[in-house]
């Protein structure tokens, strides 16, 4: 076996998984059960509440200031995607790293409109629904696109960064690499 460096700690992994899996439970329960999708609505905020402690205090991939990149250089990035010259990251690049962002954004925003239909208040606000349902197909679409990412990356760069999300563990970088 191959030489390996340690890149995504238990939590950001843990964290990772879960929120996927309440979106997944909370997509499927959506009709038919009110009372597991609202559940795996509350747990999918607190660990939205979560990540963005962790963005801040965690080991040096999981922290923002590792892959949260400006505009003009995810726009670099995604042009190198198109054109094959795209540079593999240790962490997150820059397209993953605002993915990230999107995703923590529109999953607390459909969690926030979830919550808010429930209350007695604006249960008969429709509207809030109507967006709320909006979000939930946003967050899908970027999910969609996220897997995409991960499986083009995986492609150009030969490793398997869904196992990485398991296991934690990454190839070192080589030269050319971004650490």
């Amino acid at each position: 076996m191959s030489e390996t460096i340690r890149v995504w700690d238990p939590l950001v992994r843990i964290f990772h998984w879960s929120l996927a899996t309440c979106f997944a439970v909370a997509w499927i329960s959506a009709e038919n059960w009110d009372s597991l999708h609202e559940k795996t609505g509350y747990v999918a905020l607190a660990l939205v509440v979560f990540r963005l402690l962790w963005g801040l205090i965690g080991p040096r991939y999981a922290r923002f200031t590792q892959f949260v990149r400006p505009p003009r250089d995810v726009l670099a990035y995604l042009r190198a995607i198109l054109s094959g010259r795209e540079k593999r990251y240790v962490g997150h690049n820059p397209a993953g790293g605002a993915m990230i962002l999107l995703l923590l954004g529109l999953m607390a925003a459909t969690g926030a409109t979830g919550w808010l239909y429930s209350t007695p208040s604006y249960h008969d606000w429709h509207w809030i629904k109507e967006v709320h349902e909006f979000l939930a197909n946003g967050l899908m679409a970027c999910v969609v696109l996220h897997v995409g990412g991960v499986v083009l990356a995986s492609l150009r760069h030969h490793e398997n960064l869904a196992r990485s999300m398991i296991n934690g563990r990454k190839r070192p970088p080589e030269p050319g690499d971004i650490g």
